[in-house]
């Protein structure tokens, strides 16, 4: 836990193509920690859309960050296009490097692979990208929510939420982390058992598996291709 008289800069990456629960699930929670300042940083203050359209805004650049006490790297689609720009990939490591805790959720843990930053560590990611993470170096851990060092990694989407409270109670205590839960009403209830391979009814993941299949192989091609550039040798995991 950091003193709480110790004030946070808490920064989010924002991208096209992001998947906006990845974004704005997490700031639900560390928008909330005291004494903080909660930010997103992109490229450009350009609007941005995720995965879906809806249209998102920085508050400032990149080069506009101060070094950052709380790192969020959020995933989705657009996620890709970023494996191989250097300059985005440079500033993830960059803060990475300095920040007390970093906070990857779903495909964000790629682009982290793409910085260099997941040789050796426990991590996790979103299921249909699960066994890619040997060619970043990582060791896949298949839960929610995986915590090596001053790493968090949240597995797929939602999954987001689950890691920003154990975050939040790492910054700030679990007081603060349940105070925040309880204002949220963080109490999940789904109406299907249906929200990870493992359970899921063989015809959904099937279908689910269709829908996902080409940004996966683009992915897996592009990871191969970064595990060569940082001369890593493992091959990846059957997939779910």
């Amino acid at each position: 836990m950091i003193p709480p008289d110790r004030h946070l800069e808490i920064g989010s990456l924002l991208f096209e193509g992001i998947d906006q629960i990845d974004l704005t699930g997490p700031f639900e929670v560390l928008s909330r920690l005291p004494n903080s300042t909660y930010r997103i940083y992109a490229k450009s203050k350009e609007p941005v859309r995720d995965v879906k359209g809806l249209r998102l805004i920085a508050d400032a650049t990149l080069d506009e960050a101060p070094q950052l006490d709380v790192l969020h790297v959020p995933g989705g689609f657009g996620q890709e296009a970023l494996m191989y720009d250097n300059f985005v990939l440079d500033w993830i490591a960059a803060q990475a490097r300095g920040a007390h805790s970093v906070f990857s959720v779903c495909t964000g843990a790629l682009l982290c692979g793409a910085a260099g930053l997941l040789v050796g560590r426990r991590a996790t990611t979103h299921w249909a990208s699960f066994h890619l993470l040997p060619l970043f170096g990582a060791t896949p851990v298949n839960e929610r929510v995986v915590v090596d060092d001053k790493w968090v990694f949240a597995a797929g989407v939602t999954a987001g939420i689950d890691g920003a409270l154990r975050l939040a109670a790492n910054l700030r205590g679990e007081d603060v982390a349940r105070a925040i839960q309880l204002y949220m009403a963080y109490a999940p209830e789904p109406p299907f058992n249906s929200g990870t391979p493992e359970v899921a009814p063989k015809v959904i993941l099937d279908v689910s598996r269709s829908a996902v299949r080409s940004i996966t192989e683009q992915r897996e091609r592009t990871a191969r291709q970064i595990a060569k550039r940082l001369g890593i040798a493992s091959e990846p995991l059957a997939p779910f």
